[in-house]
């Protein structure tokens, strides 16, 4: 877990489609932790272009730390994680 950011979310599974779609519905900004413990901010399409290649196998992402600022954003992505499709608004 990065030092910055208190509560993060493992995800595994992730249809890369789907979950760029919940994140494009967050209000707050939705961070990728590296390996390295940078942050990404997902809302970036560039950032998403530089973090998500590395992660990508086969069409889905098998895991990822995710960090948000804002707590309905999380949950969402939590829901979306057990779920794998995006919440019914």
């Amino acid at each position: 877990m990065s030092p910055l950011l208190k509560n993060t979310l493992d995800m595994h599974n992730v249809d890369v489609q789907e979950f760029f779609k919940v994140v494009d519905e967050c209000k707050g900004a939705v961070y990728l932790i590296t390996e390295d413990g940078n942050r990404l901010n997902l809302k970036s399409k560039l950032c998403q272009i530089i973090g998500i290649t590395k992660l990508i196998q086969g069409g889905s992402i098998n895991e990822v730390e995710i960090a948000c600022d804002d707590k309905e954003d999380e949950s969402k992505l939590f829901r979306f994680n057990l779920y794998g499709k995006s919440p019914i608004k």
